[in-house]
């Protein structure tokens, strides 16, 4: 996919504005939420203290496509609506990540400890009773479970546009629940899918793709803006055709760094996803194509926690040796092409334009 990097000049100061003012609200919103938790018990602030960090951070993506949704459907600039929206958005995907990672058993998060393992070391310098991990899980999952809640509350003061049955609040509804969906098929592939029919495996990684990442990364987020600035379900499909393929390709670049990210720049160990037996599109598709023993070491490596940087860099060769990585390489480029066409087919100003495809070029790129 060969594409010009389009000059960010003319929306960068408005989404440098519109970043500011989510960082703003996000911060007040949550200090808010913190003086409710100080009134029932100071030994409460090691959560708000979780949630706090993991919301400072990110690229933000999900809260800019919400931005530029609103925008694309003639919504005024830097209006109060999608900056709200965008603090539910973040204390969404924040939610998502404490979950996720106690899910996928990983110690570490933007190169920082995860959050089940920031309690559980709380535990040990403590010097509490019963068992440190334990209490890390179930702390993170409190803490995530506490994070919905302030992601739900943050979307209802959207305003009228946010309110019981309109459009906005069936997608935002929509989206959190297909993301438990999603994230229920791919643990139930990673623990079943060696008995199941190994021809279906890359249909089902897709499909875990689709609902677990591509919908709530990229289509949700744009949909929910467009929505909140009245877009009508012909808009909305319009933005669907650039957002859920561009949504798909974002997750397998994900994979991609999973197993052959550098560690310096993902802030995750190298080869996390095969320790934690990943059955993502890129691992189907080595499986699919590789040979007898290749394919049984593959197989018998994938969910080993003790996988060492040898048998990391073993498992890689067989992926990269089947042709599975440049079949996944040109699943992204396809991907990111239609999505690219599709958002040439809209209707647009030139800066929501030119905002849509750095936001979508930044997404199948990425390094981390």
């Amino acid at each position: 996919m060969n594409r010009v990097q389009p000059d960010p000049s003319g929306f960068e100061a408005e989404q440098e504005t519109y970043r500011e003012s989510l960082a703003g609200q996000l911060e007040g919103f949550l200090e808010g939420q913190r003086a409710a938790m100080d009134l029932v018990s100071a030994d409460v602030a090691p959560l708000m203290d979780a949630i706090s960090g993991l919301a400072s951070g990110g690229k933000r993506l999900r809260a800019l496509l919400g931005y530029w949704g609103w925008r694309a459907a003639g919504g005024a600039v830097l209006a109060e609506e999608p900056v709200r929206a965008g603090v539910a958005l973040e204390l969404f995907q924040s939610a998502a990540l404490i979950h996720d990672d106690i899910i996928d058993r990983s110690d570490t998060r933007r190169g920082a400890p995860s959050v089940h393992e920031r309690f559980a070391a709380l535990h040990e310098a403590s010097g509490w009773g019963l068992d440190a991990e334990r209490f890390g899980h179930a702390a993170a999952i409190l803490t995530g479970d506490l994070c919905l809640s302030f992601s739900e509350e943050a979307f209802t003061a959207v305003g009228p546009t946010a309110g019981p049955a309109t459009t906005a609040r069936r997608i935002f509804n929509t989206m959190r629940a297909e993301v438990m969906a999603g994230q229920y098929l791919d643990i139930l592939e990673e623990v079943a899918g060696r008995t199941r029919p190994r021809e279906d495996a890359v249909v089902r990684a897709r499909n875990v793709i689709r609902y677990k990442s591509a919908k709530y990364s990229m289509e949700h987020p744009l949909a929910i803006g467009g929505a909140l600035a009245g877009a009508d379900e012909a808009l909305l499909a319009a933005y669907s055709a650039f957002s859920l393929p561009l949504g798909e390709a974002f997750q397998l670049r994900d994979d991609v760094l999973g197993v052959f990210g550098d560690p310096q720049t993902t802030g995750k160990p190298a080869g996390d996803d095969l320790r934690e037996g990943k059955r993502t599109v890129l691992v189907a598709l080595a499986l699919d194509a590789a040979d007898g023993a290749a394919g049984a070491t593959l197989e018998s490596g994938l969910g080993r926690e003790d996988l060492g940087i040898d048998d990391v860099d073993r498992l890689r060769d067989i992926i990269s040796t089947t042709g599975a990585l440049n079949a996944v390489e040109g699943l992204i480029d396809e991907l990111s092409g239609r999505a690219f066409a599709a958002l040439a087919r809209l209707h647009l100003d030139v800066d929501v334009r030119a905002a849509l495809e750095a936001l979508g070029l930044a997404a199948v790129r990425r390094a981390a």
